[in-house]
């Protein structure tokens, strides 16, 4: 076990060339970062989960009901124990075969037998109010991070210039606000990695769980080796966006479509202008280009490097979605549906068997996030309920 602690904090790839693990140790004159703080970040992600807990209920909760959100779910498909076992033990989406042995077995029409499955997948999405407190809870906290970070990084000199990340790096001292910023971002993706099973299901759980993992890995590498300057610029960046995003969920599920629709267009110029514009040509030039002509490339910058291409990847992405949306909604007159779905069993009317020709447009509703990554953030469109 020694041996692999030895092996995983090598400062050959930790560190640049010539700098010991020794030389980043806290003295009474200088602060850095240490690799135990991370310890705090996971009891810290409980309490922010807890924290919501009360927030949703005490807070958010009486908000939606002052708003008129109904806390009631879809309508309930009628019990049938034949279809029920079906449902729970073989499939939720019966295909043709099988639909055709279940008409035959309960002498129902097969259209009647797929309302059914629609409806009983239905009866498994949340309510609103859920979607609203989830998205309340993580609009206020985002803006809370998001405004702690422009009042803090607005008196610091890698702000204005980015250079600044790397002058006398690695020996650059930890502040205390810096630290608090730090740990208690890390601790917020580590309390939506455990609650993002909980949560409301989307299509696109792997992507936005790789988010959190990439995110997760972001902080710790950049906390480890002290590239938390240019860290800071990374988390600030990604938060107005996250803000956004939920507060153009809150006004769909409010039933307020034009002011949803006005967030999503500003949310949708904003996540560009951010992700596609200003993250690749000032946070990606300055930890490629300028890191690489002050310090110089060694293991871990590699794997940071790495890491923050995912990113872009990811923007990429999520960005395809978001024009996706927005071309709909010009061709619509508004945003209609997001293709980004709240559950997995969103897109009920697709089914691989025939459609009933009654059948209700689908409803889907949900915008982060990544996010969003986490956060990032998710695309997503503005959908009123049916």
């Amino acid at each position: 076990m020694a041996g692999i602690l030895v092996w995983f904090w090598n400062e050959r790839f930790w560190l640049p060339h010539n700098v010991t693990w020794a030389d980043l140790k806290n003295t009474e004159e200088a602060t850095f970062p240490q690799a135990e703080d991370l310890y705090l970040a996971i009891p810290l992600a409980f309490c922010i989960f807890m924290i919501r807990l009360f927030f949703e209920r005490f807070i958010a909760k009486p908000c939606a009901l002052a708003l008129k959100i109904q806390a009631s779910g879809p309508r309930k498909a009628q019990h049938n124990a034949i279809l029920e076992k079906v449902f729970t033990s073989i499939t939720k989406h019966p295909d043709e075969k099988r639909l055709e042995g279940l008409s035959k077995q309960l002498d129902w029409d097969v259209r009647n037998i797929q309302r059914w499955f629609r409806q009983r997948r239905n009866q498994e999405k949340p309510s609103t109010l859920t979607r609203f407190c989830e998205s309340m809870w993580k609009f206020t906290f985002n803006l809370y991070m998001f405004t702690y970070g422009v009042r803090y990084l607005k008196k610091t000199p890698w702000l204005w210039n980015t250079r600044q990340c790397w002058y006398n790096y690695p020996y650059q001292q930890l502040t205390t606000d810096l630290h608090y910023y730090y740990i208690v971002d890390l601790s917020f993706y580590w309390s939506l990695i455990f609650s993002q099973f909980m949560d409301i299901k989307r299509k696109d759980f792997p992507i936005m769980f790789l988010h959190h993992i990439a995110a997760i890995s972001l902080i710790t590498f950049s906390y480890v080796n002290n590239m938390v300057r240019v860290g800071t610029l990374v988390m600030c960046l990604h938060d107005v966006a996250d803000v956004l995003v939920e507060a153009a969920k809150m006004a769909n599920y409010s039933k307020c479509q034009k002011l949803c629709d006005l967030l999503f267009v500003i949310f949708a110029l904003v996540f560009i202008i951010a992700r596609l514009c200003v993250f690749p040509l000032w946070i990606l030039n300055t930890t490629v280009f300028e890191s690489w002509e002050i310090v110089g490339p060694y293991p871990s910058w590699w794997v940071f490097n790495m890491l923050l291409l995912l990113l872009q990847t990811l923007h990429l992405f999520w960005a395809y979605l978001i024009i996706k949306i927005a071309c709909r909604a010009i061709s619509k007159g508004k945003v209609s549906k997001d293709v980004r779905s709240d559950i997995e069993s969103s897109s009920d009317e697709e089914d691989s068997v025939p459609r009933m020709k009654n059948t209700q447009s689908t409803s889907v509703n949900g915008i982060k996030s990544a996010n969003g990554i986490n956060g990032y953030l998710t695309g997503a469109a503005c959908t009123e309920d049916h």
